[in-house]
């Protein structure tokens, strides 16, 4: 390992060179995410000139999201202040530069719903502008930003606009976690019921759109199923057709081809993402991409004309590339990868693994263990967030971090993440610091048994659920671990389900569900609590929370904390006051990497880089 050379945690962590490539409708021109005034960016091109130049000027706030509006002509970015989660919605005209904020509210959350050739000029949103409880739909004229109204709907959610851009089809929850899929014909017409998804059925489902003719819809479910299908639903019958499906892996995507509008590409995660072609022209792409393609290769984007797909291609031990595939010519060409500094280093391999939990559950994830070496390593068990979300195959800026600095990183795909089919999702429910936290001690004592580990230098870290689970390490099994590190992270789940806002009505009816009520279960969910163990707690901890985070508010942290002091505890606890739910701006993330680094090296003993990474 002493041979191998320190990989600078700015190259890991700092901003890419280039990276989220969009490709322009008419395919001519490039958008990307780069760097300016050491800030991420949109700038745009002709890819006939590659003249690319800076949209965007933005010095602190971060790019959410951007992506080109359906007229050609303008890109749209999302945007926050200090992570708050209140986005503005802005416009820039790529024929003048001229710059709109479409939605210039304060205090106001901001989604975009849906955008459709057929009406190119508009882009229809959802916002709680007249009440913080209620998400109303509003039409956006790109050319002169006057704003609509179109729907006032309290209790549904998840809407679909069909190809003229109405909104025929959204998601009515109901009480015990399931939802109906209700349909109208037109913005005249009232809603009608068309699907009853129960809970079990709707864990796992979404509305992905409607079919070029806006007669059917498309729809991710478990319906009748294990795992996710991808199915197509009648809106005149409510009759399901069947277009893909596997007996474990989730559907958890699908394509349209541009000019058929028919489903001609499914994405599920496996063990890596697996592209499966519908259509026998896209198998013969995915053929001739495969064969010069060393990683995961998934789709970014096509133009509307079907000449060029925008890839996007995943290696475990190397920058991510992002090229090209030209149709007519069958060329694969590389437009840049995201660090190109990367390969003048040595990165790690990442090894999927499974096996078994003590109630015999078979569970899964990915070891990544520093170049060279397999034997008695000092280990972290990083637990992903979500819960429902997964660790995937790929390069990752922390597991490669973790093990050029010597450590084995172990990420497991714990009961309860996404991705699995239907009763791998639910054997998660109501198992927050359960079974869930049995399935990361049980992972520990796998690597242990397999002699990868020394069992006396384990670190736990997470962020968001990561962090509570890390936490909970450090409380419930603290002989396990030498130290933890918790990002983000619930500590009173009582107090954390209460303080879920008011605009998440139904994030917080799924966390009363799945995690638990804090009237009818106090006593559960205070015995799953970190901060009802805190003073069992023996290990050193590091602790980051963002003073604008919606999600885990600061009083969270505040409790922790106090409760840290009275019992003597070793901890160090950062408050980023402009931050909200995990790291925005550039400059914090590298402190915090920072002070990471330094503790893990002093309490595991791995190698630490000189100076500030920058």
């Amino acid at each position: 390992m002493n041979d191998v050379r320190l990989i600078p945690r700015g190259l890991l962590f700092g901003l890419p060179a280039r990276m989220n490539p969009s490709l322009s409708p008419s395919g001519t021109h490039l958008a990307f995410l780069a760097p300016r005034a050491k800030a991420m960016n949109v700038w745009v091109g002709s890819l006939d000139e590659r003249d690319f130049q800076p949209l965007t000027d933005l010095r602190g706030q971060p790019i959410n999201e951007y992506l080109w509006a359906r007229d050609g002509r303008h890109l749209l970015y999302l945007t926050d202040r200090d992570g708050d989660e209140n986005q503005h919605l802005i416009a820039v005209d790529l024929s003048n530069g001229d710059t709109r904020d479409l939605t210039p509210f304060d205090g106001v959350r901001v989604h975009i719903v849906g955008m459709a050739w057929r009406a190119p000029h508009h882009v229809l949103v959802e916002m709680n502008l007249d009440s913080p409880t209620r998400n109303d739909l509003y039409r956006l004229d790109l050319r002169d930003g006057r704003r609509e109204r179109v729907a006032t709907e309290p209790g549904l959610t998840g809407w679909v606009t069909d190809p003229d851009l109405v909104v025929r089809a959204a998601e009515a929850p109901d009480d015990d976690g399931g939802f109906t899929v209700v349909v109208r014909d037109d913005e005249r017409s009232a809603w009608r019921p068309l699907l009853t998804l129960g809970y079990e059925d709707a864990v796992g489902s979404q509305l992905l759109g409607f079919t070029s003719d806006g007669k059917d819809l498309l729809l991710l479910s478990p319906l009748d199923a294990e795992a996710a299908r991808l199915l197509r639903l009648s809106t005149a019958t409510g009759a399901v057709e069947v277009l893909y499906g596997e007996p474990t892996y989730d559907v958890t995507g699908a394509t349209l081809h541009p000019t058929t509008g028919e489903v001609d590409l499914v994405v599920v995660d496996r063990e890596r993402v697996a592209l499966v072609p519908l259509a026998e022209d896209t198998a013969a792409d995915l053929a001739t991409i495969r064969a010069h393609s060393r990683g995961d290769v998934s789709p970014l984007g096509r133009d509307l004309g079907h000449r060029m797909w925008l890839l996007q291609d995943v290696v475990d031990d190397g920058p991510t590339l992002f090229r090209l595939y030209h149709r007519d010519s069958g060329v694969l060409e590389t437009l840049f990868s995201h660090q190109p500094e990367l390969t003048r280093y040595r990165c790690a391999r990442v090894r999927p693994f499974s096996f078994t939990a003590r109630d015999g559950l078979t569970i899964t994830g990915y070891l990544t263990f520093p170049p060279g070496e397999a034997r008695h390593l000092p280990t972290v068990l990083n637990v992903h967030g979500g819960p429902w979300d997964r660790n995937r195959w790929g390069f990752r800026g922390e597991s490669q971090w973790l093990a050029n600095r010597g450590y084995l990183c172990v990420e497991v795909n714990f009961r309860g993440s996404a991705g699995y089919g239907r009763s791998f999702t639910l054997a998660g429910d109501r198992e927050w610091g359960g079974r869930m936290q049995d399935d990361l001690v049980d992972a520990l004592g796998w690597v242990v048994a397999q002699g990868h580990t020394d069992p006396d230098r384990v670190a736990i870290c997470g962020s968001s659920y990561g962090g509570y689970a890390a936490l909970v390490g450090a409380a419930f099994t603290p002989d396990l671990f030498r130290c933890a590190i918790a990002a983000a992270a619930p500590v009173n789940l009582k107090t954390f389900i209460e303080s879920v806002p008011e605009y998440w009505p139904h994030v917080r009816d799924q966390l009363r569900r799945r995690v638990g009520d804090p009237d009818a279960d106090a006593d559960l969910l205070w015995a799953r609590s970190p901060l009802s163990r805190v003073a069992d707690i023996r290990i050193p901890l590091l602790l980051a929370y963002g003073r604008n985070d919606p999600r885990v508010p600061v009083t969270e942290a505040e409790q922790l904390v106090r409760a840290l002091r009275d019992n003597d505890i070793p901890h160090q606890y950062l408050l980023f006051e402009d931050e909200g739910h995990g790291f925005g701006r550039l400059a914090n993330g590298l402190a915090f990497q920072a002070v990471q680094e330094e503790f893990l090296a002093s309490h595991l003993g791995g190698r630490v880089e000189p100076g500030d990474g920058s």
